[in-house]
């Protein structure tokens, strides 16, 4: 069996690594957007809101009324979640953020699956694949967030605008 040779050039990069001055990390994070996740919830809610008024002139009010209890389910613990994370993430030492991050993940996903849960006792009549899509397409935003910066980077888009 033949063996390959090791790749010398690989060798060679890793000793061009300088590490970076406190000046060039400040000026990296400076360009680094932070989201906003108020704008997320809130364009969660508009288009949780859109969604409903679509099922809702396709297939009833009641049906609306599902995707409605959809969009609930994942903006009500994404805003607690957002409200109990900000005002953790000031002053606390960085282990014990990382770790109300993962707690508050997790209580998040649990209370949108007991909001799941009880949607049939809390509902007259369920409609299903309605409440999964206002579910569905509520979450999706977030991925939506990550690609779309003039929405949900408010520092990124004025900078934009200026130049």
């Amino acid at each position: 069996m033949a063996r390959i040779p090791p790749d010398q050039t690989q060798d060679e990069q890793e000793e061009d690594i300088v590490p970076w001055t406190a000046e060039q990390v400040r000026q990296w994070r400076e360009s680094q957007p932070l989201l906003s996740m108020r704008r997320v919830i809130g364009v969660q809610v508009l288009v949780g809101g859109l969604l409903a008024l679509v099922i809702g002139a396709i297939w009833g009010l009641s049906s609306a009324g599902s995707a409605l209890y959809g969009v609930a389910a994942v903006v009500l613990p994404a805003g607690l979640f957002a409200v109990v994370l900000n005002r953790q993430m000031q002053g606390a030492p960085i282990l014990s953020a990382v770790f109300g991050f993962f707690v508050g993940e997790l209580i998040k996903i649990g209370l949108t699956v007991l909001g799941l849960v009880m949607a049939s006792r809390w509902l007259d009549e369920v409609h299903w694949p309605a409440l999964l899509a206002g579910l569905v397409v509520t979450m999706k935003v977030y991925w939506v967030a990550l690609g779309m910066g003039r929405v949900f980077y408010p520092q990124q888009a004025n900078e934009r605008e200026k130049k």
